[in-house]
């Protein structure tokens, strides 16, 4: 599936005056979303766990990007009561140009729970993204040309998602089967906002973005956040023709945010077997894009975090939106 027009992941669009949000922006993936948006002019909201973390980040960012404009948030996905509070305080900004749903738990060797009682993959690679869109969709839907840009997993392609259990419950544990449904649920749920978004003529787009294989070894340092060490970087210098740092691996879920001709329900991704490399458009599995599921899992999604919601219309929640304070810094507006 071909994209005509060029884009430059070293020249991005100008991005001044818009506002963006960047989950799980601390480390890793998520760091490197945030420094490209911050490098476009973009004011970038980091939603973070650790207040300590946060620092180290918008140091980072501001050592490469001098006149970066950075706010943090207070967020813990895997919380939902976190989740409201960060959600309260992010829906009465006066618009939100986009959002990245990068954060993540990877795969455990045991099943543990969140602060609601939902296994920990689960309950906040999915549930704590689902909650925290529906209650911040108000400020989505004050920006024109709004996005929401989901980032899944490669290894999705080869989960399957069990809608009779998807907390795990049952039978043995398998962490990495835990990890892949949850990053498949995030998939699925990211084109069933999208179609749900276009019957209610909301003008937010969500589009869906892999990373492909991304390792420490062969990701550039940003102390004080990362130090790359030798060591890592000569181990994984065998895998190099075939993955690719963390740098890389921001630039398709950045395209989805920021490229003028991308589209709601578009899967980004890189174009070497799907593992590195520019960002192209890719074609969903069917297990993706399956609509019956798709339907039952918005539904459970509902049920398991109280919010009842559909683009377009206020959200119905068991939980107050905003009960418990949240953790803001550094804010430049």
């Amino acid at each position: 599936m071909a994209h005509t027009n060029a884009w430059n992941v070293d020249r991005l669009p100008r991005q001044e005056g818009r506002v963006f949000l960047v989950t799980g922006a601390t480390g890793g993936i998520g760091y490197f979303i945030a420094e490209q948006l911050a490098s476009a002019g973009a004011h970038v909201i980091l939603a973070v766990r650790s207040v300590d973390k946060a620092k180290l980040a918008v140091q980072a960012v501001r050592a490469r990007v001098a006149d970066a404009r950075l706010s943090t948030v207070g967020l813990d996905l895997g919380d939902l009561d976190s989740v409201r509070s960060a959600a309260g305080l992010l829906s009465q900004r006066p618009r939100l140009d986009g959002v990245v749903l990068n954060a993540g738990v990877l795969a455990r060797d045991a099943r543990t729970e969140t602060a609601d009682g939902h296994e920990l993959v689960y309950g906040t690679n999915h549930l704590g993204h689902f909650a925290l869109v529906a209650l911040m969709y108000p400020a989505l839907e004050r920006a024109d040309g709004s996005r929401v840009v989901t980032m899944g997993s490669v290894a999705a392609r080869s989960a399957t998602l069990n809608l009779e259990d998807l907390e795990s419950s049952r039978g043995p544990y398998r962490g990495f089967d835990a990890y892949k449904a949850s990053k498949l649920a995030q998939m699925i749920f990211a084109f069933e906002l999208n179609r749900r978004r276009q019957r209610a003529a909301s003008r937010v787009s969500s589009l869906v973005a892999h990373p492909g294989g991304a390792l420490d070894g062969l990701t550039p340092g940003r102390p004080p956040v990362f130090a790359r060490t030798g060591f890592s970087f000569v181990r994984a210098l065998p895998l190099a023709p075939f993955v690719q740092g963390k740098d890389h691996a921001a630039w398709p879920p950045v395209r989805a945010l920021l490229d003028p001709c991308a589209e709601g329900g578009q899967l980004w991704g890189p174009r070497f077997l799907r593992w590195k490399g520019a960002p192209v458009i890719e074609r969903p599995t069917r297990a993706m894009a399956d609509l019956k599921t798709a339907g039952l899992l918005w539904a459970l999604s509902e049920k398991a975090t109280g919010i009842t919601w559909s683009p377009h219309q206020p959200p119905l929640t068991r939980g107050p939106i905003g009960s418990t304070p949240a953790v803001q810094m550094n804010p430049d507006d």
